[in-house]
């Protein structure tokens, strides 16, 4: 299907977009406090670090199904809210929830162990997420005309490292800084966890609200009319089934990013699960069973800090990948940027400070940051707009499966073949990341829009 680059949409100003994803900023804070704390919460309700990578597979899991169906029904669900936005504030509202009882999940062990109820927060949290962000990537998508598209998702990037820097560090900050208790008796979870944890959910809310109310989305009229000027006709009706269909019929450029999708997430995904044992072990010198000691807790509160500052440096890196993909290509950027985050990985091994750990976070923060938006802006304008609900959906697709396949067999892997050494999980992750690099060299890419200064 042929997409032209003429589009009648309006120019957004810099304050439109940037409110066009505000709420994804809340979104991506609670999702920061989910990816920092998970595993230590897990753990210190007996979570074996084996079975770390089968609870994390809620995400994924229930992303690949949601995802898709929510993506489809926002395609052809209107509301005064509009088609979006109603999906993305039901979810944040149940992700807020989540928020809360999670860290609480001892308070019903009479009922199962905590580290169950725990897992099923987690598994509630996790669909909540999905149903909040998937609308968000399609909404920026139907508003922004398409040399804008690499800019706002940038900008959204930028949003969703602010929220990631300040759930990461929250409970560092809480406790170290704020007196708040950093150990719970009898090995609950401690204060400043469960209060970032509350402080998050009332976040997720305030920011869905900002873009509920400063964001209009185009009405159906207006939508069809875009798709005119792109050489589309709207179809009078569509049906459930039609995902299956839609999924044989993705565009080539779809295809070719699937790969590059897959070894990114599939080395983040063990990142997230693996980093802080990981450095519990490897940098802080502890035992693979110490999940309870103060000095545990230390190396948890400070992965929550290094992991704030790769999301920070994303934050920062996000508003140059206009520009640097005006210069080099959107291609060979996403490429270099994954690179630099496998340097990062694999840097870990060599490194027994646990501050200079911040500097592997470099690297990793400047492939988070393209991960984040450049297979986006790659894919938008090769979208049909009355399909980028469900395409964005099955994209994701591409995200969940990999993410399910470490988390099946990603502990077990650790567990049997590196003797519970966590670190060999962070270097599979970075030797994945040069994989993702060298595919997305063969990526059709021919829609290389310039970078418009607003």
């Amino acid at each position: 299907m042929k997409h032209e680059t003429r589009n009648t949409k309006p120019q957004f100003s810099f304050f439109q977009i940037l409110s066009l994803s505000m709420g994804f900023m809340g979104i991506q804070f609670g999702y920061a406090l989910q990816n920092a704390n998970a595993s230590r919460i897990l753990q210190t309700f007996g979570a074996d670090i084996e079975q770390l990578s089968w609870f994390w597979l809620a995400a994924p899991i229930t992303g690949m199904i949601i995802q898709p169906i929510i993506g489809h029904y926002s395609d052809h669900t209107w509301t005064k809210l509009g088609r979006r936005r109603p999906f993305f504030l039901v979810g944040a509202i149940l992700a807020a929830i989540a928020l809360i009882l999670m860290p609480n999940a001892g308070v019903f062990a009479s009922f199962l162990p905590a580290m169950f109820i725990g897992a099923g927060f987690l598994m509630i949290m996790d669909a909540s997420f999905n149903v909040a962000m998937e609308p968000f990537r399609a909404l920026v998508a139907d508003m922004l005309p398409v040399d804008q598209s690499t800019l706002g998702f940038s900008i959204q990037t930028f949003l969703i490292g602010i929220g990631a820097v300040i759930g990461s560090w929250l409970p560092y900050v809480m406790g170290n800084w704020l007196g708040i208790s950093k150990v719970a008796a009898n090995g609950g979870i401690p204060d400043n966890v469960v209060f970032s944890f509350y402080i998050g959910a009332a976040v997720m809310i305030i920011t869905i609200l900002w873009t509920v109310f400063t964001t209009k989305e185009y009405s159906p009229e207006e939508m069809a009319r875009f798709n005119v000027n792109k050489g589309i006709v709207e179809e009078e009706k569509s049906k459930f089934s039609d995902i299956f269909r839609d999924i044989l019929a993705m565009p080539k450029t779809m295809k070719q990013l699937a790969p590059v999708q897959f070894f990114s997430w599939i080395a983040l995904f063990g990142m997230w699960v693996f980093t802080t044992p990981a450095v519990a072990q490897h940098v802080y010198g502890l035992s693979t069973g110490d999940t309870k000691s103060a000095l545990y807790q230390d190396a948890g509160n400070w992965v929550g800090i290094i992991f704030g500052v790769y999301n920070g440096v994303a934050m920062i890196y996000a508003l140059l990948l206009p520009v640097i993909a005006h210069k080099i290509g959107r291609k060979l950027t996403h490429s270099l940027s994954l690179t630099a985050g496998a340097i990062g990985l694999l840097s870990i091994y060599f490194i027994t400070n646990p501050t200079t750990l911040i500097f592997s976070m470099i690297g990793v923060g400047m492939a988070w940051g393209s991960i984040l938006s450049m297979p986006y802006a790659i894919l938008a304008p090769a979208l049909p707009l009355r399909k980028m609900g469900i395409y964005m959906g099955i994209f994701n697709i591409f995200i969940t499966v990999p993410q399910i396949i470490n988390g099946l067999f990603g502990g077990m892997i650790v567990k049997r073949f590196y003797g519970s050494q966590a670190i060999f999980a962070l270097i599979m992750s970075g030797c994945f990341l040069i994989i993702a690099a060298i595919s997305v060299l063969w990526v059709d890419d021919k829609i290389q829009t310039p970078h418009k200064v607003l």
